[in-house]
């Protein structure tokens, strides 16, 4: 797979201000169900704790601008946001992939009421096993554990 005006790279810990506002971007654009507050909460968690708590990989473009972002935790991919500016451009595609190869990464989770993310997922190899009535919270943001399908390369 080759990206003539992408690249990964590891961000540095200075960057974590910018992947928090692609984070926030992508979640704005995507996960319309949640409120403000909700998203407040989980933006300070997310540089407070959750940034911290996984192996993080970044697509940058020519001008080496964090394009999106994922992060890993053992064979579970935890998070893939890419900027709502970039997407349509095969950056999740290209992180995902990246997740699978380089870190064998088996499971996800996905929030049900986000169709795009459930989309792309059963897309490339995906299946649903399970699901909850709330997320990691404990708030009632149904989630879907999902698993990569035997044999399938990415």
């Amino acid at each position: 797979m080759h990206y003539p005006h992408h690249q990964i790279s590891l961000p540095d810990k200075s960057e974590y201000p910018t992947l928090t506002q692609v984070w926030e971007d992508s979640v704005r654009a995507t996960h319309d169900f949640l409120p403000d507050s909700y998203i407040a909460i989980l933006k300070n968690l997310l540089l407070s704790r959750y940034l911290d708590s996984v192996t993080l990989f970044c697509s940058r473009d020519a001008h080496m601008n964090i394009t999106g972002f994922a992060g890993v935790s053992r064979t579970k991919l935890e998070m893939l946001f890419i900027d709502p500016a970039h997407r349509g451009e095969g950056l999740g595609k290209l992180l995902l992939a990246h997740a699978i190869e380089h870190f064998g990464i088996q499971e996800l989770d996905v929030n049900e009421q986000n169709p795009q993310a459930l989309g792309f997922y059963l897309k490339h190899g995906f299946e649903v096993v399970s699901r909850t009535e709330i997320d990691g919270l404990g708030q009632p943001y149904p989630m879907l554990r999902m698993r990569l399908r035997d044999g399938v390369k990415p």
